[in-house]
């Protein structure tokens, strides 16, 4: 870590903003915090998180942005779906030919670069700026300070004991209840469903396994998984949707076929 971080610390030294020896403490936190040093940095007040987005930028020859001076046009910014801009802490800045620049906080990341670059079928190109800073600005541009996404979802059913039991009787018949008005299962379905048509999925696919439930967009043909709901979910899961396509929710030996009609956005589905 030291090492890869080496160029952009040794900037900050030059220009007097850390001394060796503030560096040697935030080398040692990052080593036993696994945390990246320049986050140490930040940490222990020895430099600002700015200061080190900078050096990062001067080190990997990008361009710093400061997000408090630039206005993104909302054209841009309807080019990245929020539940992206939220799930990778990236903001679309400028369209550039056949590419399209990005704000991100980490320019080593690279594995997040080539995911954007298949969900938005377009080159990437990144430009820096802190990552409390990008968070800021998603919520400024996309207007939802308390944004509410599947992610957040699943977090919410992993964090608390909130639990939609199953339970089955002799003949394997499901004995549950869903509130197709209020329970936070409709609002998670219903997120799933309008994230999928974000990302241009074609296909949702809701696959249970022995300790998770497997969700799974198809997007271009290829499968992209998502965060996995935990196991109790699945009873709730599949009823909603039942409900939604008015099939029979109690019919679980034979294959059904529905239709579901929903509004995403200004858009009304099939």
């Amino acid at each position: 870590m030291a090492t890869s971080m080496g160029d952009f610390a040794e900037i900050l030294i030059r220009q007097g903003t850390i001394s060796a020896e503030q560096l040697a403490d935030a080398e040692k936190m990052a080593g036993e915090s696994g945390i990246k040093v320049g986050d140490a940095l930040v940490r222990l007040g020895y430099a600002g998180a700015d200061e080190v987005m900078r050096a990062l930028a001067q080190e990997h020859d990008l361009d710093y942005v400061n997000l408090d001076e630039v206005v993104i046009p909302p054209s841009v910014v309807e080019l990245v779906p929020e539940s992206v801009a939220r799930e990778n802490a990236i903001l679309p800045m400028a369209e550039e030919e056949d590419a399209l620049r990005v704000i991100v906080s980490d320019p080593l990341d690279l594995d997040t670069f080539e995911k954007l670059r298949f969900i938005l079928n377009r080159k990437v190109e990144i430009a820096l700026a802190p990552r409390e800073n990008i968070l800021e600005a998603i919520n400024r541009y996309y207007g939802q300070v308390d944004a509410e996404s599947a992610d957040s979802m699943l977090q919410e059913f992993t964090d608390t004991a909130i639990d939609f039991t199953q339970t089955e009787d002799r003949d394997g018949m499901e004995d549950e209840s869903v509130d197709e008005t209020s329970a936070p299962i409709v609002r998670l379905v219903h997120l799933t469903i309008t994230e999928a048509v974000q990302l241009r999925a074609s296909d949702i696919h809701i696959e249970p396994f022995e300790d998770r439930v497997r969700i799974r967009y198809r997007i271009d043909g290829v499968m992209i998984e998502r965060d996995s709901p935990p196991l109790r979910l699945l009873g709730a899961l599949i009823s909603r949707i039942k409900i939604l396509a008015k099939m029979d929710i109690a019919e679980r030996r034979r294959p059904q076929d529905g239709r579901i009609k929903i509004t995403v956005g200004d858009k009304e589905l099939d």
